[in-house]
């Protein structure tokens, strides 16, 4: 997504947007009100700190929201009911607090895109697995666990978007290892390999909170399954 980013929404180690490029998306900067104006059009998500040098926090949300279905979250210092309420009704899709958790966030706009944006059931059928709790999107490349962002590394993402795709289906480490790790030997797996696989697995089970998400069947291979 254009993540537009206003003031300095900061979490617990600094501005989010560092962080958000990170996770692939386009993020862009406005110091002011003033400079969130002209770019706010742009954006597909706007992070508003109501806290801002030229004009009234509350005041901008209302005027982005006179414009702009864009989905908006702002963020208030004061740890008050009453100021996230405002905010709110200043046409705000969610009030965050600061500081909060910067999974906390990434959670609440996942919440705030899906309600916003145009539902797309041939886009999800092709890039997102759900299974449960477990939501695996191929086109973010981004793994929600019970609403929480799992930070994974590439290869374990294509390891668990590929099992997601055979959920219920016993995958071989040989199938594995052809279809992640690009091993083209059909039948063999040598002790180094077989290492590989299950180093990774191993991983997965432990970012995914619950091993019972991987199963493994003896002698076979492994199974997705519900956590």
């Amino acid at each position: 997504m254009r993540v537009l980013v206003v003031g300095t929404p900061a979490d617990g180690s600094g501005s989010p947007a560092v962080r958000l490029e990170r996770l692939g998306h386009d993020v862009t900067c406005a110091a002011t009100g003033a400079e969130a104006l002209a770019l706010h059009q742009e954006a597909d998500l706007v992070l508003l700190d109501l806290d801002l040098p030229d004009i009234d926090g509350l005041e901008l949300c209302r005027r982005i929201r006179a414009f702009s279905q864009v989905p908006l979250i702002a963020f208030t210092d004061s740890g008050t009911e009453l100021d996230r309420v405002l905010g709110l009704w200043a046409g705000a899709d969610d009030c965050l607090d600061k500081p909060y958790e910067f999974r906390e966030l990434v959670a609440r706009i996942e919440a705030v895109t899906r309600r916003t944006r145009p539902r797309d059931p041939v886009r999800e059928s092709l890039t997102v697995v759900s299974i449960g709790a477990l939501r695996v999107d191929a086109e973010s490349r981004e793994v929600l666990v019970r609403g929480r962002l799992v930070d994974l590394t590439r290869k374990e993402f294509d390891l668990l978007y590929y099992l997601a795709q055979n959920s219920g289906k016993v995958v071989s480490r040989q199938q594995l290892m052809k279809e992640i790790w690009g091993d083209p030997r059909g039948e063999e797996i040598g002790a180094r390999a077989s290492r590989t696989v299950d180093t990774h697995v191993s991983s997965l089970r432990s970012k995914l909170g619950d091993s019972a998400w991987i199963r493994t069947v003896r002698g076979v291979g492994f199974r997705l399954g519900a956590g």
